[in-house]
C-alpha cells in the first residue's frame, strides 16, 4: 500500500521566493484615480532624505529600506531618521520601524499602531 501512496501522492513544490518575488513584476504605468502611493525608497543620503520628506508630503506611504546606511554609518542614519522625523511630525505624519532594515513612513492621517495587538 505505501508503493501506491508514493505513486499517487503529487508533492508539490512550491518556490515561495518566486512565487513572492513574481508579486511586483508589473511594469510601471500611469495609474489613474488613485489617491497616494505606496513607495519602496533606500536611505544612503540626505538627499535620499530630502527625497523622503517630499514624498510623504505628497500623501505617500514609504517603506524605507535602511539597511546599507545602518551597516555603513550608524551616526548618519540616525541624524536622517531624526530629520525625517521631524519633518514627519510637522505635517502630522507618522513614522515607526517595521523590520531591522525597514521604517515605514506616513502622511497626515495615516497612523501607525505600534503595539502588537494580542491574538
Amino acid at each position: 500500500m505505501a508503493f501506491l501512496d508514493k505513486v499517487f501522492k503529487r508533492e508539490e513544490t512550491v518556490n515561495i521566493e518566486e512565487f513572492l518575488n513574481s508579486l511586483d513584476v508589473e511594469e510601471e504605468t500611469m495609474y489613474e484615480d488613485v489617491d497616494a502611493f505606496v513607495k519602496p525608497m533606500s536611505l544612503t543620503s540626505a538627499e535620499d532624505a530630502e527625497q523622503v520628506i517630499k514624498e510623504v508630503k505628497d500623501g505617500n506611504i514609504i517603506l524605507l529600506n535602511i539597511e546599507a546606511l545602518a551597516k555603513r554609518n550608524a551616526l548618519k542614519l540616525k541624524e536622517l531618521i531624526t530629520k525625517i522625523k521631524n519633518s514627519v511630525l510637522e505635517i502630522d505624519g507618522d513614522i515607526a520601524r517595521i523590520s531591522h532594515d525597514r521604517v515605514i513612513i506616513t502622511p497626515s492621517k495615516v497612523k501607525i499602531i505600534k503595539r502588537r495587538i494580542q491574538e
